[in-house]
C-alpha cells in the first residue's frame, strides 16, 4: 500500500535553536506562525520563525515548514516514512515535530525546491 499524504507549506522561515537544559522558555519563542519547545535533561530545544530569534542564540536558521495534513490515529503506520523516506534516500536532511495532531516537516530552504520534487514524485502533494 502506497500512503499519499498531503502537505501544506507554512510561511515564512524558521529556526531550530538550542538553550540551556535549566534555561527558561523565552517570551520571544512564542508567536505567530508553528512553535515547537521541547525540553530534555541536555537542552530546551525551540522551533519557531527565524526573525525572531535574538542572534545570540545558538540556532541553526533558513528551513522551511510542511504541516502533514492529518490528523492521524496514533497506530496509523507508515505515515511520517512515507514522507521521509523520498527526502532520505536522496540525501535531503530534514527535521521533524511530531503533536498531537500531525507532523511538521523542516527542510532547508535551499533543499526546498528538491523536497517538493521528491515528495511529488513519491505521490505526495504540497498545498
Amino acid at each position: 500500500m502506497t500512503i499519499k499524504v498531503k502537505l501544506k507549506q507554512l510561511s515564512g522561515r524558521y529556526a531550530v535553536l538550542r538553550l540551556g537544559a535549566g534555561d527558561a522558555i523565552p517570551a520571544w519563542a512564542d508567536g505567530q506562525g508553528f512553535v515547537s519547545i521541547s525540553r530534555t535533561d541536555d537542552e530546551l530545544s525551540v522551533v519557531c520563525l527565524q526573525d525572531r530569534v535574538p542572534d545570540a542564540v545558538k540556532q541553526d536558521r533558513d528551513w522551511v515548514a510542511f504541516k502533514l495534513q492529518g490528523p492521524f490515529a496514533f497506530d496509523e503506520t507508515g505515515i511520517v516514512l512515507s514522507v521521509i523516506r523520498p527526502l532520505s534516500e536522496n540525501r535531503l536532511g530534514i527535521f521533524l515535530v511530531s503533536t498531537f495532531d500531525g507532523d511538521h516537516l523542516l527542510v532547508k530552504a535551499t533543499d526546498e525546491a528538491a523536497a517538493r520534487r521528491f515528495l511529488g514524485e513519491a505521490g505526495h502533494t504540497i498545498v
